[in-house]
């Protein structure tokens, strides 16, 4: 990969990874524009991994608090805001390892095409501006129990469909749930840690089994460009996700949905 192409893509995935456009239907169309050969799984194995640093240095003190919660569930305590985040975010996580491990390479074979991420585009996106307006906007990130987790998580495995975009489904559910844009958002984020952390690890560990020579030079440099560009990114959503909305995120994906059909699909 050249110079320019490692910085454009790891530009465009720490941007989208965390902002409710779906990455993936960036990583379509930009290639796409600029008629370059697949990026290949090393680089999604580096920018994935750099998204994750983000995500952790952002919620550190959330981080901090769920590790905590954690021992305190080693000891027998389960009786406290902590423990019970750990358990929620742990039962969230499921249907996604569940998807990912049975269905990922199904999906990649058969969905990973321009017109499926921009029907995606368009009709996620026209649920996530309805969720927006509809949701009572009302409920905090410590009223998310067992049951919220879990339909949340199960929201989340819908995003192995390329150009579902996981913190925009993820927020749309948190949002029809009846919670404040922020807390959707704020939940979605710590939902991700988990499934990055195992997304990042099985593709590492299938980089490594498949022998192939590795620019580890290249990896580190899209890493630390897509971690320090994901870290602003979840910086600017969180500040003004209230004051903005997420009506004109949605707007965005379905002209981007429609750029998608003229480029690549028409």
């Amino acid at each position: 990969m050249s110079l320019i192409q490692i910085i454009v893509l790891a530009v465009v995935q720490g941007l989208t990874e965390f902002l409710p456009i779906s990455s993936s239907g960036h990583l379509v169309l930009v290639p796409g524009l600029l008629n370059w050969s697949d990026q290949g799984l090393e680089f999604d194995v580096a920018v994935h991994f750099g998204s994750l640093l983000a995500v952790v240095v952002y919620f550190r003190n959330d981080i901090g608090g769920l590790l905590k919660g954690a021992m305190e569930i080693l000891q027998g305590r389960t009786d406290t805001l902590r423990t019970k985040m750990v358990f929620v975010l742990a039962i969230g996580t499921v249907p996604a390892a569940i998807a990912g491990l049975t269905l990922a390479g199904w999906i990649e074979e058969n969905l990973r095409s321009p017109a499926v991420v921009a029907a995606t585009l368009a009709g996620y996106g026209i649920l996530l501006g309805i969720a927006d307006i509809v949701g009572r906007k009302q409920r905090v990130i410590t009223d998310v129990g067992l049951k919220e987790g879990l339909v949340i998580g199960i929201a989340q495995a819908l995003s192995l469909v390329p150009g579902t975009s996981r913190s925009g489904i993820t927020i749309t559910a948190g949002l029809l749930l009846g919670f404040r844009r922020q807390d959707a958002a704020r939940f979605s984020f710590l939902l991700a840690v988990p499934v990055i952390l195992l997304a990042a690890m099985y593709e590492f560990a299938t980089l490594i089994m498949s022998n192939a020579p590795v620019a580890w030079g290249e990896l580190t440099l899209a890493a630390l460009i897509s971690a320090v560009v994901a870290y602003l990114s979840i910086e600017f959503f969180m500040r003004f996700v209230n004051a903005i909305g997420l009506v004109p995120f949605a707007i965005y994906r379905v002209i981007l949905a429609a750029v998608i059909c003229y480029v690549l699909v028409l």
